[in-house]
């Protein structure tokens, strides 16, 4: 199965293995080196792939539809090469004389026509600066978690230095992100409050942090306060406004991170006090955490299912100005053990390459649920209990940024970045061209 080539910079195929592939003949197909494949799939073990695998097919060229009145040589020209250069890449073409309006060729990549987008990535300051390093071409933001509130006001230090510097060597915007958690990373809603009420907190916390900002060359902030009571909505809009004002006045960006919800009057502890009208004012651009559905202590399913984001789309748009929204992408899955028990199954937090690897190793073939558009297997382990994994490939991922256009928002968030899934990137960056804001 080939899905159809994404639109972009570069001809890019996403190929879908069915019974009787193997790399030599994929290679073969495309006329696309193995080696290529291998790299741009993290693939393993080469000798071993599995029916229903996504792979992505990185050519050179892109496919251009001729136009009324167009030669081979315009067409040439305007692409800077020769007639001779763009006939053999179009060994269709035996008459250069032979083309009409609607034929489709190949031409080299640009990038010129793509839209540009914001690129948010999370990232934890012990993570792999290799992983790191590599990911940096793909951002506009790196948001550094987290900096935890105390009820007095003042932050409990992390070691952020060292991303901080790497971040902006590589031209990445570097963000503080504060959070309402304790010491092993609960959110905690009284937490929350004690800063909300006191209007002294939280001028010890806005001073807190300013301090940061300047001494460590932050470029702005992440306020991601979840669980908060929902009677104290208000005092959390306040806040807002009182640090989105201080910061701005500074020259620093506010960008807040938002629990999906469907409706403004959506219950929960985890929504009703996220004002999506007040942040999006407030506000330079907001994250919606769109992720979790399949969650480590909830029953089976996808993390990220395409009808739950696009509800959650369909009403932010609403209260939110499209170019304002960076819609949460997963970069993980999950690995339940069955059958399911509610209180007692624990699922295992696994990457997206790692879930490839355990379909290899059990031998089982990968499915795709088109109506959460997430890809998914099962299988035995040497104990004889039976999982289910769901996780992403390149197909959940394009389907997930054809979201942006939809909507027309301005970007996309992952959480997090701690893992490299080279898939991503390269079906992101054949869509998008990223801004850069250093």
């Amino acid at each position: 199965m080939i899905v159809p080539t994404l639109k972009g910079g570069i001809k890019l195929l996403i190929h879908v293995v069915k019974r009787g592939d193997n790399l030599h003949n994929i290679s073969r197909r495309y006329d696309v080196p193995l080696e290529r494949i291998v790299q741009d799939n993290q693939l393993e073990n080469p000798a071993l792939i599995m029916i229903g695998q996504a792979l992505v097919i990185r050519g050179k060229t892109k496919r251009y539809i001729i136009k009324q009145g167009e030669t081979l040589y315009q067409i040439a020209s305007r692409h800077g090469i020769n007639l001779r250069k763009l006939l053999k890449m179009n060994p269709q073409i035996t008459d250069p004389e032979m083309i009409f309006p609607g034929m489709a060729i190949e031409v080299p990549a640009t990038r010129q026509e793509l839209e540009t987008i914001k690129v948010n990535g999370f990232v934890f300051p012990g993570s792999s600066m290799k992983v790191v390093s590599k990911t940096l071409p793909n951002l506009t933001y790196l948001s550094i978690f987290s900096y935890s509130v105390n009820s007095d006001g003042s932050l409990n230090p992390i070691n952020d230095v060292p991303m901080i510097k790497i971040a902006r060597a590589n031209k990445v915007a570097p963000l503080m992100v504060i959070t309402n958690t304790k010491e092993k990373g609960e959110f905690d809603s009284n937490l929350a409050h004690d800063v909300l009420i006191d209007p002294k907190v939280q001028s010890n916390l806005i001073n807190s942090i300013i301090n940061i900002l300047e001494t460590k060359k932050y470029y702005g902030i992440n306020i991601n306060f979840e669980y908060v009571y929902p009677e104290d909505k208000e005092k959390y809009n306040r806040f807002l406004r009182r640090i989105s004002e201080r910061l701005h006045s500074l020259g620093y960006i506010v960008t807040t991170s938002l629990a999906p919800k469907y409706s403004q009057t959506q219950k929960g502890l985890l929504y009703e006090a996220h004002d999506y009208k007040v942040h999006g004012e407030e506000a330079d651009w907001v994250v919606l955490m769109t992720y979790e559905w399949g969650f480590m202590y909830g029953p089976p399913m996808a993390v990220s299912p395409l009808t739950e984001v696009q509800q959650v789309l369909n009403y932010t748009v609403t209260e939110i100005l499209p170019q304002k929204i960076s819609m949460g992408i997963p970069n993980y899955g999950y690995d339940w053990s069955l059958p399911y028990e509610e209180g007692k199954t624990k699922a295992k937090l696994i990457s997206n390459t790692a879930a490839i690897r355990i379909a290899t190793e059990y031998g089982v073939e990968i499915k795709y649920d088109k109506m959460a558009q997430t890809p998914f297997f099962t299988y035995y382990d040497e104990n004889k209990v039976e999982h289910i994994v769901w996780f992403e490939d390149a197909r959940s991922i394009a389907a997930k940024l054809k979201l942006l256009d939809y909507f027309d928002i301005g970007g996309v968030s992952y959480w997090t970045i701690d893992t490299y899934f080279s898939q991503n990137w390269l079906v992101l960056s054949n869509q998008y061209n990223i801004k850069k804001v250093l």
